[in-house]
């Protein structure tokens, strides 16, 4: 889709999943077993033809950028566009711009070189399937200035409390943001613009001395620009809390959920790594459960999602719990509503248990 390049923005994205963005940003976070954040969005660019896409990101990347190396894993390392990778590492002395308009305004020649005539920008915390192929088309139909992507779906507003919501009219126009909690228009942080309008947007908010592109730049212009909406009906998880996603990690156990996310005609991609099948030794029990590969499994594993390369010793419970890459749970060690981040080695006959809204959760590298 050579009229359509991208940004993932993280600039906006608030750190909150506790013990996991210690170390980490929120993208660059594991989910469902084998792949971060990151990656679905990312493959949902891919799978629309995107060959230009730049991840705006400010702290905490070096996982990130380990995660996405050359963008390879994606069919990313072109020789012209790809994946840029942008930090902030800007050295213009007549910069004013604050907030993630410095990414906007530091990161021009991005767009200034890229093919496009339009731009999708969206973030990581919202996890989903959508094809931005379609939502491209639809915009291109509407003859939209910005087309804002949002799913009408009310459980989303009592479980996230940090989810904004759209006001739209009955002709499909986005108006305004909302934080009504009776308005069951969830916006996904999503909107494609043309690019053009979007950099003039951003000479305009930085001469104003705003800085966030939608609010300051987009919605109060809603009176003079034409904004559509287009709504989604798929698969949607907002990962912005440590609840969160916990409870989403464990709806990915039932077989609807897993469809939904795992089982689309598009792939769904990841870095790679070679790693040998999981295995499972006399006596060990596994229910209900999603195992990545290198696993050694020995003890009972209930409701619960293993990433790749843990062991979990004979003896070991673990129950409704999410264990991350090459966790050790010894001997006799029982886990139950818990989330252990990578290379925690839990030593023979501990118990951890945390409850189903709050698990208990272990930050990385840790021996308990």
């Amino acid at each position: 889709m050579n009229r359509l390049m991208g940004v993932i923005n993280l600039d906006a994205e608030q750190d909150l999943l506790g013990e996991l963005t210690y170390f980490r940003c929120g993208a660059a976070v594991p989910f469902g077993g084998r792949y971060r954040l990151i990656d679905f969005v990312l493959s949902n660019m891919v799978n629309a033809n995107m060959s230009e896409i730049a991840v705006f990101t400010r702290r905490k990347y070096r996982s990130l950028m380990d995660h996405l190396g050359n963008g390879k894993a994606w069919d990313l390392d072109h020789v012209k566009g790809g994946l840029f990778i942008l930090p902030p590492d800007w050295n213009d002395p007549t910069d004013i711009s604050k907030g993630e308009l410095q990414h906007f305004h530091n990161n021009r020649d991005f767009f200034a070189r890229g093919h496009a005539d339009h731009v999708l920008i969206t973030g990581s915390q919202h996890v989903s399937r959508i094809d931005f192929e379609e939502v491209f088309n639809h915009h291109l139909h509407t003859k939209a200035d910005v087309t804002v992507v949002y799913q009408h779906n009310p459980s989303i507003l009592s479980d996230n409390r940090f989810s904004k919501k759209l006001v739209i009219d009955e002709k499909g126009h986005a108006t305004a943001l909302s934080n009504d909690s009776d308005n069951p228009n969830h916006y996904m942080n999503t909107y494609i613009i043309k690019k053009d309008l979007l950099l003039d947007l951003v000479d305009s908010c930085i001469s104003r001395g705003k800085s966030f592109l939608f609010e300051d730049g987009i919605m109060t212009n809603a009176d003079r620009l034409h904004i559509t909406s287009y709504s989604y009906n798929g698969y949607l998880a907002v990962i912005d809390s440590l609840p969160s996603y916990y409870q989403e990690s464990m709806k990915l156990l039932s077989d609807q959920h897993f469809a939904q996310l795992f089982l689309s005609k598009k792939p769904l991609l990841t870095k790679i790594k070679n790693e040998p099948p999981t295995v499972y030794k006399k006596g060990s029990k596994v229910r209900n459960s999603i195992l990545a590969n290198g696993c050694v499994i020995e003890g009972e594993v209930t409701n619960s999602i293993l990433f790749r390369g843990v062991k979990v010793e004979s003896g070991a419970i673990i129950e409704n719990s999410v264990i991350m890459q090459r966790c050790i749970v010894e001997k006799g060690t029982v886990l139950r509503n818990v989330i252990l981040d990578k290379d925690i080695t839990l030593t023979s006959n501990k118990t951890l248990i945390g409850a189903n809204t709050q698990p208990y959760v272990v930050a990385k590298r840790k021996v308990i």
